[in-house]
Order: C-alpha cells, then structure tokens, then sequence
C-alpha cells in the first residue's frame, strides 16, 4: 500500500512537473506541441487596443496561424511585461542590467509598440523590426514653448530640443520607451516628473492637460494619435531621440520561434498584408518614416 502511495505520488509530481515545462515552454516545437501562442500585449497608441484588435494583435494573430496553432492575448504593462514572458524581473543599474526573481511566465512573445532599446536586447531576442519610431518632447498648445525649425540635421535638432527643457518640469515614465534614462536626460538639472499613477502610456497627454508638468514625452505612433484626439490642445517641440525601432521580442532560449517571425514578417510583407494594417491602424505614418517603409525586409 505505502509503495503504491509513494507511486502514485511519484506519477503526480512527474505529471505536474510535465504541465509545468509545458506551460512554461517557449520555444517553437514546444509551442506547436501545447498548440497555443501566448501574445503578451499592452494597451498602447492602436498596437494593442485593448477591444481585441490593433497593429500588433492582428500581426500576431497571423504568425499563430502561420506556425498552426491557437492564439491567445495575454495582457500586461511596461512594468511587468519582460518579467510575464521571462519569469525574471529586470534591474537597471546604469549600464548593468540583471534578471532577479522568480515568477509565473505568463507569455511566449512580446509584441505592443515595444522599442528596441540596449538595455532590452541584453535580455531579449527581437525579431526584425515590426514598426518605426522616435520620441518627441510635447507641450500644451497654450504654453510659451516655440517648435524648433527643424532642419535635416537630426542630432543638432536633438539638441536644440533638449535645451528647450532646461529645469522645466518634465513628465516621463521609467521603464519603457519614456524613460529619461534612455536620452541622458537625468541628472541635468531637468525637473523629471515620474508618471506612477499607472502604466499606461495613454495617460501622459492627459496628465499634461491637467498640469502634473510642463512637458511631456511622447513616441511618433502615440503622438500621432493623441494629435487627432486632442487637437488643438498639445504641440510637438521637437526630437528628443533619433529614428527607433519597434519589434516583437523573445526568451533568449527561444531563437527558432524568433527566426520564424521574421519568416513570417518577410512573407506578410511580400503578400500586403502587412501593408494593410500599417494603413488601417496608422494613416499617414509612412510621410514621417519614408525610408523605413521602403525597406524590402
């Protein structure tokens, strides 16, 4: 009896060992096993909507039918998101970064309007870019500050933007494409203003409008957005980075799900499809980024 308990036991503990490594599976034979691809989205500026669609839902809903197997979206924040799909939270120590903790992997990619950013890709594989981008200091329409003329020197426009700021209060979020940490904009006497209420980068123009700061920062894809929303009301400066990239990201153990996306990113590029959501989700993005658009991967 206390051998067949102990068996029983046994088989218990290797059947939920096997659930476990199944759940926790990320790369792509694993994934085609479970039959499932766990998308870890964001609500942000139309990649993620948060009504079922968006940029990045649609896309990833294409390479989960690509790949033949069910799609799941797995919401998340800035905050949280690396540590959903490491099970490790991230540690920035000026250039160090660190992975500490343990915690429940919740998805197999990212895909949410996310930047490809150096201290991310020292913990990520990110696929070929998805989207193109840049970050861009924004002020209410009724305030004293003047756009830059702007001129086809990029870096000293950056510049030029930066000195705008001087010890103005500057509202920004930590841990994601806004963090001030990214544009060497801490410690130089700039007034930063952390955005902590949520992690939703929807919040910044709002949080502007009721003067939590004098300046925000904003990426293209947001800013275009948030122009036609709230028009009239916001004004854009100038740069405050040069031109980014977006893409989906990955384990760094998962490489043959990456090299399948960008399998699948070549091909919906080929066949329009990708074409079609760019058009759909962001009309008149390819004026800001024409050179982005005209690459043929």
């Amino acid at each position: 009896m206390k051998m067949l308990k102990k068996s029983c036991l046994l088989m218990g503990a290797m059947v939920l060992a096997a659930v476990v490594s199944a759940v926790n599976a990320a790369d792509l034979k694993d994934i085609q096993a479970r039959g499932e691809l766990r998308h870890l989205g964001i609500k942000y500026a139309n990649f993620v909507t948060g009504s079922g669609d968006g940029f990045d839902v649609e896309l990833t809903q294409g390479f989960a039918k690509h790949i033949g197997v069910k799609y799941t979206l797995v919401y998340s924040d800035f905050y949280n998101v690396i540590r959903d799909v490491l099970g490790k939270d991230v540690v920035r120590k000026g250039a160090e970064v660190t992975l500490t903790g343990d915690f429940p992997v919740k998805g197999d990619m990212i895909a949410t309007g996310f930047t490809m950013l150096p201290w991310r890709e020292a913990v990520l594989l990110y696929s070929k870019p998805t989207f193109p981008s840049q970050v861009l200091l924004v002020a209410r329409a009724d305030s004293s500050f003047t756009p830059i003329k702007g001129s086809k020197d990029l870096p000293k426009d950056i510049l030029e933007t930066k000195a705008m700021i001087g010890k103005n209060s500057l509202l920004v979020m930590e841990r994601t494409c806004l963090d001030p940490a990214n544009y060497a904009l801490k410690g130089v006497g700039i007034d930063l203003k952390s955005y902590t209420k949520n992690t939703n980068l929807n919040e910044m123009v709002p949080a502007l409008l009721n003067k939590e700061a004098e300046l925000t920062l904003l990426d293209v894809p947001d800013a275009i957005l948030d122009l036609k929303k709230w028009a009239g009301k916001i004004k854009v400066i100038g740069p405050i980075s040069e031109h980014q990239d977006l893409a989906a990201a990955f384990p760094k153990d998962a490489p043959e799900l990456r090299k399948s996306f960008d399998e699948y990113l070549v091909k919906a590029k080929a066949d329009g499809s990708y074409d079609k959501l760019v058009d759909k989700y962001y009309p008149g993005i390819r004026r800001y980024f024409p050179e982005f658009f005209a690459r043929k991967n």
